[in-house]
């Protein structure tokens, strides 16, 4: 007796679920301190938009003045490229240049796994190799400096009124002194501000007449401009510093200058050959909003810092400057472009729909499982999440920065709710059925429960997370900016299984009770129920406090305890008793159906004809593609590009002309007015007036940049803004000698051009021979699509050369190097010293007058003072005697990418899903142009861009889904020691594909290739966890003696409600971001206004995705429960016929070959029917009974 009582009281349990159960007040002290930590750690997270990304790509920017682009290429860029290719110890993908006139630019692009700290250093110390090969007058040093998105600006802040440019200046440099003293401020940078300048205009006739040269000049001023520390005096018991005060205070002191010819000429006063202007420096860039002219400093946040709060941070020290009156009244500061509205509107619908999401899953949870049981299923998505917010250091070394609370981290457990709940799910739904309403003591149910299931729970969640493990090693922009998804998903699936077997047993051992109507206390005892009266008093003192948000939620508590007495209880009841065993019970007669005879064979066969099917459907039905989701802009984007060299205000007069435009098409949506979508319109010429693929952040005179910033999605109110982009692309169109883009923000992360040739050699007089003939004949057989085609580098720049006759010069004693300089000189001018007024520094600016300088007449007649050094006597000639003048043009600058000179043909398009046949096209007119040209053996022409950009990653993608099939097959083997079950399960990969293909093909949407690949991906590990439970219940039946046939249908049978709760949970949790369902659950308690709208920035960016795996998960789900049994039925029936035909169970290992398998099926048939001999296939022979 004593015996049977021992083996009684034994059974299987899990140590840790067993431990946590005997400890409860432990594990309840536990989970307080981790979910106060994980709250805190949430709102303490920096927020923003896009993921912080910094990538390891490092640019050296080098300025070397008075030099053509060849001459900066060959005298700068090479010498450096050259000791950047043989960079060692960190590997580098790219090297990109660009030299222009006193300008190069390299961009170094070293491989995603090299530390950004480490590629800097490597470059530096590329570049103090280099240092030998450099001139040594460079203007400005190599400067070295890494890329990275926090570095472009993420608001505007616009300075205008009645006043000057320099007084305007004097308020912004105020506010950017201010502004650089906050912790999230990286800089604030000031553009279209005038710059105070000392201009000394001489006139070169007079100075011919006076004998004086530049050098006399620059002397004179400099010798003046001194102030000069003799040394210490004593003076008494003191000592006291001597100094002669000479420094400039104003231009007027300059005037009395006396000038002394180096030539034996008079002296005479700096004001007699000179005219000296105290004025602003010629604008080399301008800024306007709404059209009027401002000041515009653009804010750059420090990396790793809250985009919202710096935002908030700025507006504040603003307003506290008007405050204390450091900015005048009448003066305008205006906010644009403010990336933190987006981001917290971002932030706000994604928090919104997980909390819908959430609710829909608790919901549904308390059908199938009671409300008791649903709220601790419930309570394992936060505690989860706060489990996983402890490993966020694990989450920071793996993405190699700081994990800030981005879209992408927030959509990460949004993805994740579903997922989570399943462990909880099997672990709570097992113990409510050892506990069999109390007939098991409760303990003994939750370690009961959690030792069985443990094994098979591991096992699905280590399948679920194993497809995300390759997407780790995601490589480039891309990988960069999608690592947060799989990263944070393995951490919050890794939490959610210690949540599993930790807290929920311990939840269920204190709250679990006996279900159903004998157990029920009447309908009215709910207002007697202490959380009742609680909820309703707390609700009352709440509002009567003030605090009506929380005292609604309070209120609303008490009335849904109410609702769940009088109207849910019965109604789940009704669904449990009723619906589910009529569901039980028709699933079971349809699996007798299916399983009989060969059935589960024509089932399967059936199956990759639907295959078969929805790839021709999705074929037939041409569904759009595009690379990364795009909707309606929040930004659009007109960028000018005139040729280099073009004078800043002829490129600020065409902006205004596009301007003028722009503001005709948006006429009845002015900026500002009531019901307008426009929030903004702000110009930029010369300086944050180039395109945010272009790394070259130097000031570029030839462009200009007009943006139209939009109202955030929910003040639209229905009202599209596609079609203004659509009608600002046609009314800028026409302007001859321009290239004019429109385009609208990335919608991931910035990519290539749509459509990039490139053009490469080591001849540049071949490559743009052959980029010109190329271009003209894409332009004679256009492509529909293109929006406009240009070179990125200007192949007849307008020049004006002046040729030295060398021997002439010689003879006259001059040398090139001075008739540059004084050409130099007298037209770009000369910083001869400084003016300083308090802490501010302004250039002496020597060169000649205005109407001189822009005269080559003028210029030629100037007459050369030097020494002659073999008279020894100071001599004076017009440079027109030994030089003359040419008319030309050149190349406004020199590419090269990877130490080869590159010339690359780019455009955009003007629709993002046309960007595949688009360079499919493009691929077959370049084929069509190499044979119909002849094309130097040295110059090669590739398609790269956007399309070489995709196909990297599409194939990335396949090897991930590949390896993660590989890792699902080990973990299934290791936990069935099969090998034709793991097969089973891997199948509905394929069900689930075959959903996705269905679902994309019924609805037509747009497919977002990289979101239906990651869907496809993320769905490998979702859709085997129901397989799992059903072959693992299977196999148990099989073992208490049931046989398979029968086994296989009662195991689908009970375990249709786990599969399904699992299936709907996750489909529920993503469903409100699939359709954009947004509620505003701040505004519906505190003010009841839920402001419910349909739409956003998330359902844009993440639907595409949400749509991949519920079209996958629904079609999977019915598939499962039919075909899983099916081919359980069949593996089990081929089994020992194909190890004796084949000679043992090697033969499986072909499952690999998924339908291909079967041939090796039917060979065996096919033998054995020549052979005459039948194959068993299960069925036992039924005795033939005897007649007496």
């Amino acid at each position: 007796m004593k015996v049977t009582e021992g083996i009684a009281k034994k059974f299987k349990e899990f140590k840790l679920t067993s431990w946590a159960v005997d400890n409860r007040t432990a594990i309840y002290i536990i989970a307080v301190l981790i979910s106060v930590y994980g709250y805190m750690k949430f709102n303490s997270l920096p927020k923003e938009q896009f993921p912080d990304i910094v990538v390891p790509t490092i640019s050296v920017a080098t300025v070397y003045v008075g030099n053509s682009p060849k001459d900066i290429e060959n005298l700068v860029t090479r010498p450096i490229e050259k000791q950047l290719k043989g960079i060692s110890g960190a590997k580098v993908n790219k090297v990109q240049s660009t030299s222009q006139a006193d300008y190069s630019l390299i961009v170094v692009e070293f491989d995603t796994d090299v530390k950004t700290d480490l590629a800097k250093q490597k470059v530096k110390d590329a570049i103090d190799k280099a240092r030998a090969d450099l001139p040594t007058d460079l203007t400005q040093e190599p400067d070295v400096q890494e890329f990275a998105f926090s570095e472009m600006p993420i608001m505007f802040v616009n300075v205008s009124g009645d006043y000057d440019g320099i007084k305007l200046k004097e308020y912004a440099d105020k506010m950017q002194d201010r502004f650089e003293e906050l912790g999230e401020v990286t800089r604030a940078e000031i553009v279209g501000a005038p710059e105070r300048e000392i201009q000394v205009n001489v006139d070169p006739y007079k100075m011919t007449a006076a004998r004086v040269s530049f050098t006399d000049i620059e002397n004179a001023i400099a010798r003046e401009n001194n102030d000069i520390t003799g040394g210490l005096i004593e003076v008494g018991n003191m000592k006291r510093t001597l100094k002669v005060k000479g420094q400039f205070t104003s231009a007027a002191d300059l005037s009395s200058i006396v000038v002394r010819s180096s030539s034996q000429g008079a002296s005479v006063y700096l004001r007699d050959i000179a005219q000296l202007k105290d004025t602003i420096k010629d604008k080399d860039s301008y800024a306007r909003l709404d059209g009027k002219n401002v000041v515009t400093l653009n804010i750059v946040k420090r990396a790793g810092e809250n985009l919202i709060n710096c935002a908030d941070n700025v507006k504040a020290v603003v307003k506290e400057m008007q405050e204390k009156e450091e900015l005048p009244n009448d003066l305008r500061v205006e906010f644009t472009g403010d990336q933190s509205k987006q981001t917290r509107t971002s932030f706000t619908e994604l928090i919104n729909t997980i909390i819908i999401g959430f609710i829909l899953v608790l919901l549904i949870l308390m059908f199938f499982m009671g409300v008791t049981n649903a709220f601790f299923v419930a309570l394992s998505v936060p505690l989860s999440v706060f489990v996983a917010f402890l490993f966020l250091p694990i989450a920071d070394t793996i993405i190699g920065t700081s994990v800030t609370l981005n879209f992408i981290v927030l959509f990460a457990l949004l993805f994740g709710l579903g997922i989570i709940v399943d462990d909880a799910i099997v672990v709570i739904e097992n113990t409510h059925r050892i506990y069999n309403n109390g007939k098991v003591p409760i303990i003994r149910s939750a370690k009961e429960a959690a030792g069985e299931v443990f094994i098979p729970v591991l096992a699905g969640t280590a399948t679920t997370l194993a497809p995300f493990f390759p997407l780790l090693f995601w490589k480039g922009l891309i990988g960069k900016f999608m690592i947060y998804l799989p990263t944070i998903l393995i951490l919050t699936l890794a939490a959610s299984l210690i949540v599993a077997f930790v807290f929920n047993p311990v939840f269920a051992v204190n709250f679990m009770k006996p279900e159903g109507k004998e157990f029920e206390k009447p309908k009215n005892a709910v207002f007697r129920n202490k959380w009742f009266i609680a909820a309703l008093i707390a609700g009352v003192l709440l509002h009567l406090a003030g605090m009506r948000g929380v005292a609604n939620f309070s209120l609303l508590m008490a009335v849904l305890m109410v609702f769940n007495a009088y109207v849910l209880n019965d109604t789940i009841h009704r669904f449990q008793n009723k619906f589910l065993p009529g569901l039980m019970n028709r699933y079971e007669k349809l699996l007798r159906w299916i399983l009989k005879g060969k059935r589960p064979a024509w089932a399967f066969v059936s199956l990759f004809g639907l295959f078969i099917f929805s790839v021709a459907f999705l074929m037939v039905r041409g569904n759009k593609q595009t690379f990364f989701p795009s909707g309606d802009p929040n930004f659009v984007y007109v960028y000018l590009k005139l040729p280099v060299g073009t004078d800043v205000k002829y490129t600020d007069s065409v902006t205004r002309m596009l301007e003028s435009r722009v503001h005709k098409v948006l006429e009845n949506e002015k900026p500002g007015a009531p019901g307008s979508v426009v929030e903004s319109i702000i110009t930029n010429v010369a300086v944050s007036a180039n395109n945010p693929r272009d790394n070259n952040r130097s000031v570029q005179s030839n462009l200009g940049r007009i943006q139209v910033s939009f109202v955030e999605f929910e003040k639209r109110h229905g009202k599209s803004t596609m079609p203004l982009k659509e009608a600002i692309r046609e009314a800028v169109q026409g302007i001859p000698g321009t290239n004019v883009e429109v385009a609208q923000e990335d919608g991931g992360p910035p990519t290539d051009p749509p459509v990039n040739i490139e053009v490469s050699g080591d001849n540049f007089e071949n490559i743009s021979a052959v980029a010109t003939s190329l271009f003209n004949y894409l332009d004679t057989n256009k492509i529909n699509g293109i929006e406009n085609l240009q070179a990125d580098v200007d192949l007849n720049n307008p020049e004006i050369t002046i040729n030295v006759d060398r021997e002439k010069a010689m003879m006259e004693g001059v040398s090139t190097g001075q008739i540059g300089m004084e050409i130099r000189t007298a037209v770009f001018g000369k910083e001869v010293s400084k003016i300083k007024d308090g802490e501010d520094e302004y250039k002496i600016q020597l060169r000649y007058t205005d109407l001189k300088r822009n005269n080559i007449t003028d210029l030629m007649n100037m007459r050369i003072t030097f020494m002659d050094m073999n008279t020894m006597q100071v001599k004076s000639i017009p440079m027109s005697a030994v030089a003359s003048v040419d008319y030309t043009s050149t190349t406004g600058g020199v590419k090269r990418k990877n130490i080869k000179r590159t010339i690359q043909l780019q455009s955009n398009v003007l629709d993002p899903t046309m960007v595949g046949p688009i360079n499919a096209e493009l691929l077959t007119k370049i084929d069509e142009f190499k044979e119909k040209s002849k094309i130097p053996p040295d110059v090669t022409i590739k398609l790269s861009g956007q399309s070489e950009q995709e196909k990297e990653t599409n194939e990335f993608l396949l090897l991930a889904f590949l390896i993660a099939i590989g890792l699902i097959f080990l973990i299934l083997v290791l936990q069935f020691n099969s090998m034709s079950k793991p097969f089973i399960v891997i199948t509905e990969i394929f069900f689930s594909v075959i959903g996705v293909l269905l679902g994309y093909a019924i609805t037509g949407m747009t497919i977002a290739t990289i979101m239906l690949l990651v869907g496809i991906v993320g769905l490998a590990g979702i859709v085997i966890k129901n397989g799992i439970l059903i072959i693992e219940f299977t196999d148990e039946l099989r073992g208490r003696g049931l046989r398979t046939r029968e086994a296989a249908v009662q195991a689908g049978k009970i375990r249709i409600i786990p599969v399904l709760l699992t299936a709907v949970a996750t489909i529920l949790g993503l469903l409100p971001l699939a359709v954009g369902f947004n509620i505003d659950f701040a505004g519906l308690f505190t003010s009841l206004r839920p402001n419910i709208f349909f739409g956003g920035d998330s359902v844009v960016f993440w639907g595409p995705l949400s749509w991949t795996i519920i079209f996958g998960l629904l079609f999977s789900f019915f598939l499962t429960l039919v075909m899983v049994p099916s081919m359980y039925l069949m593996a089990e029936r081929l089994k020992r016929p194909m190890e004796k035909f084949y000679g043992g169970r090697w033969v499986a290992i072909f499952g690999f070959l998924g339908p291909f398998f079967f041939i090796l099926v039917g060979i065996m048939f096919l033998v054995r029917r020549i052979q005459g001999k039948k194959i068993w296939m299960g069925k036992l022979k039924v005795p033939v009974k005897k007649e007496s």
